[in-house]
């Protein structure tokens, strides 16, 4: 049983960790942008990073939806972990 817990971590941990970079590039870009957009900087390359759209790579068709799938399956193997071993 022991032995179970620490693989579900893992793989909760593994899944985070792939998930939260593309998460904190969109996070940044957007609020860096709304920051600046008042202060009268165009700086359109951070709406495109903000999109998935990263120059020479273009996510933009699958971003959205890998950053909303990663997030609730993060959400729900984490929810799990709490909720079997609290």
């Amino acid at each position: 049983m022991e032995r179970l817990k620490t693989n579900k971590r893992k793989i909760h941990r593994k899944i985070t960790a792939i998930s939260s970079i593309p998460l904190l590039i969109t996070i940044l870009s957007g609020t860096i942008y709304s920051i600046l957009q008042p202060l009268g900087v165009d700086a359109f390359w951070l709406i495109k990073w903000h999109t998935g759209n990263f120059g020479i790579i273009n996510l933009q068709p699958f971003y959205s939806i890998f950053l909303g799938f990663a997030s609730i399956i993060s959400v729900i193997s984490g929810i799990r972990l709490l909720q079997k071993y609290s």
